[in-house]
């Protein structure tokens, strides 16, 4: 099968398009013919060496941790999939990953595909959705009639939580850049703050929860956004425990795992009409390396697809 690989960290020139082995299947694993794969910041900072110390990869290493596909064998133990069934997943971070032709994937990590867009669309949603979902539910406990910020609308992340946040009733505010605050509004924000016409600092108050997309100095700025017991929730930066301790506020940081319940769940808003994907860009697999370039600028509106096989 094809795959983009990389044999040692570096730049995006370390990515190659070769001949790859064909999966090794576990018992409790899935064969997925992939359609579509998405690249995310934590693809790039994987390629680069980031977090070789965290997770030591055996190299070469297939990239990529979102997938849309069908189901084309199983293990031995896998009793909810089937051949032919039209899954989506994020994977285990530590194994080798999505931009190949085929993927395995352990059957607790898949949910079933949802019915009402396609594999490119669904490929952009697992890892940013798991990430918002994360974020706002359970880290943060946004509730109906609550307030939320979400920094970025317009990002893979931003503008999925925008959505979601808006599915579970709350009054939503977003950041976003003066061109992209129109999209922002149209996904769903009641307010929406251009940040570079000023300090969004002093629009945006009473906040129950922050969702900082962005870390640095726009993470600093958000403590003032939050009401007392308000919690901001950091998927860049660690928010200091002393300065929430001090402020009366709570803070939280989040890194996912896999979660099909919540790729499930999802599955359902979207087909209910309640979320839809943003795609920024779209590549092919020989592209993988102009893909990563793209999503490093930074700038990218919602997400980027790898095409990784034929529909």
């Amino acid at each position: 099968m094809k795959a983009a690989r990389i044999h040692a960290y570096g730049d995006a020139n370390r990515i190659q398009i070769e001949d790859a082995p064909m999966p090794v299947l576990n018992d409790d694993d899935v064969l997925i013919r992939a359609v579509a794969a998405s690249v995310n910041p934590v693809d790039w900072k994987i390629r680069a060496g980031y977090l070789k110390e965290m997770i030591p990869y055996a190299m070469p290493l297939t990239l990529g941790w979102d997938v849309s596909g069908v189901v084309e064998r199983v293990g031995t133990a896998v009793t909810a999939f089937k051949p032919g069934d039209a899954v989506y997943s994020r994977p285990d971070i530590a194994r080798n990953g999505t931009y190949a032709e085929y993927v395995a994937v352990r059957e607790s990590e898949i949910a079933f595909k949802p019915s009402t867009i396609s594999h490119v669309e669904a490929a952009s949603l697992p890892l940013v959705s798991i990430t918002a979902w994360e974020a706002l539910f359970t880290a943060g406990g946004l509730s109906q009639g609550q307030r939320v910020l979400i920094h970025a609308g317009a990002g893979g992340v931003g503008s999925i939580a925008i959505q979601l946040a808006k599915s579970r009733g709350a009054h939503v505010t977003a950041t976003a850049s003066t061109a992209k605050m129109a999209l922002v509004k149209s996904l769903g924000a009641d307010e929406v703050i251009d940040y570079t016409a000023g300090d969004f600092a002093k629009q945006a108050k009473d906040m129950d929860v922050v969702f900082d997309t962005v870390g640095g100095a726009v993470q600093a700025a958000s403590w003032a956004t939050l009401r007392p017991n308000g919690i901001l929730v950091s998927i860049t930066d660690r928010p200091s425990e002393d300065r929430a301790r001090a402020e009366g506020k709570r803070s939280a940081f989040v890194f996912i795992q896999p979660n099909a319940a919540i790729l499930t769940q999802l599955a359902g808003l979207v087909d209910l009409g309640q979320v839809r994907p943003l795609i920024g860009a779209e590549f092919s697999l020989n592209d993988a390396a102009r893909a990563h370039l793209a999503s490093e600028a930074g700038r990218m509106t919602g997400k980027i697809v790898l095409y990784t096989g034929q529909p």
